[in-house]
């Protein structure tokens, strides 16, 4: 039992460049069992995020984790996300505020699930998307090798006015595609966030619930004053930062939850 959040390092874990739709990131990987895409969020890969990580390979799964910005293990600090911030407002890969473009780190990621789906044993793939990386796991859904996405306090487009605030994170073409697989039970999503998170407005979940309907579950922990687990109005990483490994703590609690949601669909 600890007072900090589950930390982790790279030893253990093996780098190997991933090339697909002109863009090439490093992927660590480390495991067995079924494939989960752990993508991190802002500031990169880390020690709380590899602590994530190494949880879910003692759960019994093949994690890759794709390190797209920031320098994988360095601690998550306020000079590490100015320096990732910026490029991520102006990239093409990822289009931090856009709201109907295609994406290249969308096409980029579903390969990468496709690739860990043919080396992996079960009937697909998770992927798990943080904070600005949120969406993405939704995004990814699109590829049929994908059958959970887990979209922890999902944070782009940057909710800047009401279109960017309800959008989901992907065009309306690809929601379109990942409704569609909900209609036929192909793929399930967990969305998770703090209640009083401005960055991950409550309407992106709304957005979502109409489109999915039951195949979208919503795990929202109470961050509101005097709340019993002790949160800041500030809470935001719901399955790394703000986790402690104490029995009923509400973010252990979820990320419990995330775990059995993988081992269901992934069985």
């Amino acid at each position: 039992m600890t007072d900090t959040a589950p930390v982790g390092t790279l030893d253990g874990w093996t780098a190997t460049p991933f090339a697909a739709a002109g863009i090439t990131h490093d992927v660590y990987e480390r495991g067995s069992g079924p494939g989960v895409v752990l993508v991190p969020e802002i500031p990169g890969m880390t020690p709380e995020v590899i602590g994530l990580a190494d949880h879910l390979v003692d759960a019994g799964f093949t994690v890759s984790v794709p390190s797209p910005f920031g320098e994988p293990g360095r601690e998550g600090s306020i000079g590490a996300v100015l320096q990732v911030v910026p490029r991520l407002c102006v990239s093409r890969e990822f289009r931090a505020f856009a709201t109907e473009v295609r994406r290249p780190f969308s096409d980029w990621l579903r390969a990468l699930a496709v690739d860990l789906d043919g080396r992996t044993p079960g009937p697909g793939v998770g992927v798990i998307g943080m904070c600005f990386t949120g969406g993405f796991a939704l995004a990814a859904a699109v590829e049929g090798a994908v059958l959970a996405s887990v979209l922890s306090q999902p944070g782009a487009p940057f909710a800047v006015g009401r279109a960017r605030a309800m959008n989901a994170g992907l065009s309306s073409s690809d929601l379109d595609i990942v409704a569609a697989r909900a209609d036929r039970g192909e793929v399930c999503a967990l969305g998770l966030r703090f209640s009083e998170d401005a960055a991950v407005p409550r309407a992106r979940f709304e957005t979502l619930r109409r489109r999915l309907g039951e195949a979208f579950e919503v795990i929202e922990l109470d961050s509101s004053a005097g709340n019993t687990g002790g949160f800041s109005r500030s809470a935001h990483s719901v399955l790394t930062g703000e986790v402690r490994e104490r029995p009923g703590h509400p973010a252990l609690e979820a990320r419990d939850r995330v775990v059995d949601f993988l081992r269901t669909r992934l069985a």
